[in-house]
């Protein structure tokens, strides 16, 4: 059988050990060049396995902007994990999508193999920094929260855990090989992914989004969790008039949660990150997605 390498026709540049720094990258899949930032945090010096997050912008964006949008390599300077930023693909550089099933546009229309694209890319990162296979963790915003639900389905073995972001799954089903935990953050006022479902008034791409509890219930009864969760209100600590529930279900198999993090009024956006465009709607500062989904992503590394 030949190396995965081999299948997708990989080609690396760059072939040196990483160091702290910034750095992109490309990978050939298929007749696709494709391309991917890296963020190695000031304390790397490739002497133990690190963590490593894959941060999926949204659809009509790029990974450039992606890294302003969430603020996560602060976050990895400060934990110590390498921040990884994949392109999507488009007629436009600074107009990208996934193929994430259902949505959306120029990868969904032409099939692109996204997944491909992935396990590419983490093979290449492997052969150039310190990876810990056992806590690779994919989150993403919008098409960029829809593309993780597919990884955690059909590279389970590969992506420990997931934290969408105003992305549901683009798929009616899903099939994980293990369990994969999921926290999920979602605004009631979404009005271009929306929580219940359906079309977004501000829907760029028109799709008929399906709904955040259709997206949890597929994951409870993947991971073997119980249907009732714990509810907690999470402290109002910003005058910002938006409120937090946090829905926790679990444990499941090989322990694994479900956790659903409603931001009631909030918008399309990345809590903890005020948005620079007003019609996105509001963010709360009540939590940041970065500090909860790093502390949820440690109580949950590949078994």
């Amino acid at each position: 059988m030949l190396p995965i390498v081999s299948l997708f026709g990989l080609v690396m540049l760059n072939a040196d050990p990483l160091q702290p720094g910034d750095y992109n990258r490309t990978v050939t899949v298929g007749e696709l060049d494709r391309t991917y930032l890296v963020h190695v945090p000031p304390g790397y010096d490739g002497s133990k396995p690190t963590p490593a997050v894959l941060a999926f912008h949204g659809g009509g964006v790029n990974a450039e902007q992606m890294v302003a949008f969430c603020g996560l390599n602060e976050k990895a300077d400060e934990a110590g994990f390498i921040a990884v930023y994949p392109a999507g693909t488009g007629r436009l550089e600074r107009a990208l999508t996934w193929n994430a099933g259902d949505c959306c546009g120029f990868a969904m229309r032409n099939n692109v193999d996204d997944v491909g694209f992935i396990l590419a890319l983490l093979d290449d990162l492997s052969r150039v920094a310190a990876i810990d296979a056992k806590r690779v963790f994919a989150t993403g915003m919008s098409n960029g929260g829809m593309i993780c639900y597919r990884l955690a389905s059909e590279l389970s073995d590969r992506i420990a855990a997931i934290a969408p972001v105003g992305g549901p799954m683009g798929t009616e089903t899903c099939s994980p090989k293990r369990p994969v935990s999921v926290i999920h953050f979602h605004g009631t006022l979404d009005q271009f992914a929306p929580f219940k479902g359906g079309k977004g008034e501000r829907s760029i791409s028109g799709t008929s989004f399906r709904s955040v509890e259709h997206s949890i219930g597929a994951w409870v009864a993947a991971n073997g969790c119980p249907e009732t969760p714990a509810v907690v209100q999470e402290p109002d600590k910003s005058d910002d008039g938006l409120m937090v529930e946090r829905k926790t279900y679990g444990p499941g198999n090989d322990g694994a949660e479900v956790v659903l993090i409603t931001i009631q009024g909030g918008g399309h956006t990345w809590p903890g990150r005020q948005p620079r465009l007003a019609f996105i709607g509001k963010s709360t500062n009540d939590i940041s997605a970065n500090d909860v989904m790093w502390k949820f992503f440690q109580r949950h590394p590949m078994k």
